[in-house]
């Protein structure tokens, strides 16, 4: 898997018009894209806040359905996005969910604290692996499967699997911005969970420890780690990283 690129968009954005119904008199915001498209509005409104992913039409790497999926099970065992409603038009699909409390890992406010924010991310990744319960999870995120869907080229790049260390229900994309920190700091919550199931929970931590350097900037993996509560593997951080990218 080949991470897309996601930012802020800083370029005018236009609303799709099934966003704007959604919207109502809310006040829209676009707070995300990523390169294969897929956007993030925030819905302010007089009462409540929501959040709406679009994705257009032909875009089969982002599949809603399978988030809808996946958060609607995550939702009975942790703090993760209620999904409010889902639907497509001949332009694209979108997924409506509430909000949070808690603001992204790389918001401005935690850009400014990186040990701080990667020692929330740490913890957070922790709790998730421990209130996810594998035995009932139906989704896979295992390193054969996704192995069995690379080419023979890749698959030669990638190697052989490590022997499983602990099976979790994964996040499956635990990157620094899909952690929501309270303001004293401690985790708040998950999103992004398109991919989340069992697997290895280093499939996690290689990633989510990885991606601490595209936000924060070298320094910050032994923050992550410890908050974590483990000792880097270093030749199954290797594997998850390769298979990552």
């Amino acid at each position: 898997m080949i991470r897309p690129l996601a930012a802020a968009p800083t370029e005018p954005v236009t609303v799709p018009p099934a966003v704007r119904t959604l919207a109502g008199d809310d006040h829209v915001t676009p707070v995300w894209r990523n390169e294969l498209g897929g956007l993030t509005f925030r819905l302010t409104g007089a009462t409540e806040t929501r959040f709406v992913k679009w994705v257009a039409a032909g875009t089969p790497e982002l599949d809603l359905d399978a988030e809808a999926a996946r958060l609607t099970w995550a939702a009975r065992y942790a703090v993760v996005p209620h999904v409010l409603d889902r639907g497509h038009d001949e332009d694209g699909s979108w997924l409506a969910t509430a909000a949070i409390p808690g603001r992204s890992a790389v918001d401005p406010a935690w850009l400014a604290r990186p040990k701080d924010a990667a020692r929330a991310i740490g913890a957070g990744l922790r709790a998730l692996h421990d209130a996810l319960p594998v035995d009932t999870c139906p989704f896979s995120w295992s390193a054969e499967e996704r192995i069995a869907r690379l080419d023979d080229a890749a698959r030669e790049q990638v190697g052989p699997v490590p022997a499983v260390d602990r099976l979790v229900v994964c996040h499956g994309d635990a990157c620094a911005p899909n952690t929501l920190v309270a303001d004293d700091g401690a985790p708040a919550g998950h999103v992004d969970l398109g991919t989340l199931g069992v697997g290895d929970r280093w499939a996690d931590l290689a990633v989510s420890s990885m991606s601490l350097g595209w936000n924060f900037g070298d320094g910050h993996e032994a923050a992550f780690f410890d908050a974590y509560g483990i000792a880097p593997d270093a030749e199954r951080i290797a594997f998850y990283r390769r298979l990552w990218t």
